[in-house]
């Protein structure tokens, strides 16, 4: 199941949301939602892991049907407070979601996989309950900006103490292993200076996503391809008349019926 947050470690998750690269984050996030996934408005979103619902208040702006599911009751409750009745949100694993097969047109794994023990269920399960495509934000692990995190987390309490990161490659072997062979689109966030204001570093512009696999944030875009896809067709054989039936034949056993076969 990997990590639930408590009270103590929502603290420090919300300290990095409010922080200068917390902030870059969402920047990306919004980027990445609208270039790899070519969203429609209306469109039927899940927030995997969507935590105490920030990132569904930034999507909210771009008129997605939205929902949000997490495995602590205590982020959901403040993700309750502060969207209202704006979005469905339920209480939930990201390994067993409770939600309907292709429910959704997208699903989001924004920063969720870095606090599971099974990524791989999770990405499957995403997969269940998207029709279109699965989004995916991790903290790239090489990235010059989460070495300097893992360095800080050594000598303070970081969130980075509590989380796993992933590269490029590992990513695509979790998708391969969840999705078989689909189409897959990447974009890196550019690295962040730590000493300063990281506010004006990230431009939302596409020309600033790198095509790049040492980028701080690494977004990816799973187009989902079913294996088996049902389809109504015509029925081509007019039906058959009833069977007709003949006359009765005696045997020693009493009488039986046989019934013609019409070629």
């Amino acid at each position: 199941m990997g990590l639930v947050l408590d009270n103590n470690s929502i603290k420090l998750y919300e300290r990095w949301l409010q922080s200068p690269v917390g902030r870059a984050r969402d920047e990306f996030v919004q980027t990445m939602v609208a270039v790899l996934s070519s969203p429609q408005r209306n469109d039927k979103v899940l927030d995997i892991g969507c935590g105490t619902g920030n990132q569904l208040l930034s999507l909210a702006k771009l008129g997605f049907d939205l929902s949000g599911v997490d495995a602590s009751k205590d982020m959901i409750d403040i993700a309750r407070s502060r969207l209202g009745n704006r979005c469905e949100l339920k209480t939930g694993r990201a390994e067993d979601l409770p939600f309907s097969d292709n429910e959704f047109d997208i699903a989001l794994l924004i920063n969720t996989l870095e606090f599971l023990d099974d990524p791989l269920t999770a990405l499957k399960e995403a997969g269940r309950v998207a029709r279109r495509k699965v989004l995916i934000c991790v903290i790239n692990s090489l990235s010059l900006y989460n070495l300097g995190d893992r360095l800080q987390g050594a000598f303070s309490e970081t969130l980075a103490r509590h989380i796993k990161s992933y590269h490029l490659w590992e990513m695509k072997s979790y998708i391969k292993n969840a999705y078989g062979e689909v189409p897959v689109v990447w974009m890196c966030a550019p690295d962040w200076p730590r000493l300063k204001d990281h506010h004006n570093t990230l431009n939302p512009g596409e020309d600033r996503m790198l095509i790049c696999p040492f980028g701080a944030m690494l977004g990816i875009s799973v187009t989902l391809n079913p294996l088996i896809r049902a389809a109504s067709l015509p029925l081509k054989i007019k039906a058959e008349r009833p069977f007709p039936e003949r006359a009765p034949m005696q045997n020693q056993g009493g009488v039986h019926y046989e019934r013609g076969i019409s070629l």
